[in-house]
């Protein structure tokens, strides 16, 4: 399920950074979910031998101890090892996956900064500086297409906005009731009035230079500034800028509760030897990710169908908890649903 914004729904104003998104009319719009991405860890068997087992355990291990039991304990240090060593090597490559985004982002945001410093240069009839600012802004835009020829898109600025709503389920269904009967009377504005506030989400706006067009555009520029067409030029920036593709990856707040809820209920679900309280606010748990995966489906974020299996399951892991089971393999299972769920939206 791909959440789109209507083009016409864009707003864009003025970011931290002082740098004018695109206008409403030439802005493009992407909107997606996202959700949290799970890094796979490849542990390495690594070949080397534990520690050696001093006094009785050597003695136990020659006399005939099952080599069995010594290769297990071996395994697990060595398993322990690759962990640690996989995990090492995950933080490093992170790292410098992050360095490397930081510095693709520095380039991109100098160039949309001369680029905007070049207007106004023309504005003030400084032909030669905004010669120069041009200038810099195509080579900075050169080196990251020198170094990354596969990226489509630069960024130039991170927004995140928070739009929650704390609801039950039944309140929303309500309100889009009330919606649509307005709706079916021509009254869309009073319509407008109550949909606008449904939505429980984070957004991660980012805006971003496209690589495929906006150094062409911007290279097209000079000729006309050196042909004495200034308000040409002037105009053709104005247009440059107004190609920025705005992307809103979209993090539905109901979701996340859900799955975090379930997280907490896992952990209190493994104790054997649970006290009334643990069990009450393990019941507790299970109902607010039921309500949740419901909110989530009234407001839109995802299908009846692909929700139903996760309430199926938090249902049976709620009644075989409530007599003092773990249920880990149906935890398991809940996990690996939320899994599925964010790769199909």
């Amino acid at each position: 399920m791909r959440l789109d914004r209507p083009h016409f729904c864009l707003r864009s104003p003025r970011n931290r950074r002082g740098i004018p998104n695109p206008n409403e009319e030439n802005a493009q719009m992407k909107r997606q979910y996202i959700g949290r991405r799970w890094l796979s860890v490849l542990l390495v068997a690594v070949a080397m031998s534990g520690p050696a087992l001093a006094g009785d355990q050597q003695a136990q291990t020659a006399a005939g101890k099952p080599k069995a039991q010594a290769q297990a304990q071996a395994q697990t240090q060595t398993q322990a090892q690759g962990e640690s060593q996989a995990g090492k090597a995950q933080d490093q490559t992170q790292g410098k996956a992050a360095e490397e985004r930081a510095k693709i982002m520095e380039e991109a945001v100098t160039a949309l900064a001369k680029t905007n410093s070049a207007l106004r240069a023309l504005d003030a009839g400084d032909t030669e500086k905004a010669m120069e600012d041009l200038a810099l802004a195509v080579g900075k835009l050169e080196l990251v297409t020198s170094a990354h020829p596969e990226l489509a898109l630069a960024p130039v600025d991170v927004q995140v906005i928070t739009h929650d709503l704390i609801a039950r389920p039944e309140d929303v269904k309500k309100a889009v009731e009330d919606a649509r009967k307005l709706l079916d009377e021509g009254r869309v504005q009073e319509a407008r009035a109550i949909l606008k506030d449904l939505g429980s989400e984070v957004i991660v706006r980012v805006v971003n230079i496209p690589l495929a067009t906006y150094p062409d555009a911007i290279k097209a520029v000079a000729p006309l500034i050196e042909a004495g067409k200034i308000e040409e030029a002037k105009r053709a920036l104005v247009a440059a800028l107004g190609t920025l593709v705005v992307v809103d990856n979209v993090i539905p707040l109901p979701l996340v509760r859900a799955e975090r809820a379930v997280d907490e209920a896992k952990a209190l679900a493994a104790k054997k030897d649970r006290s009334k309280e643990e069990n009450e606010r393990l019941a507790e748990l299970l109902r607010v990710a039921e309500d949740q995966l419901e909110l989530a489906q009234v407001l839109g974020y995802a299908e009846e169908k692909a929700l139903e299996p996760l309430e199926e399951t938090v249902e049976q892991i709620a009644k075989k908890t409530a007599s003092g089971g773990t249920e880990e393999s149906l935890f398991d299972k809940l996990k690996k649903g939320f899994e599925e769920l964010r790769a199909k939206l």
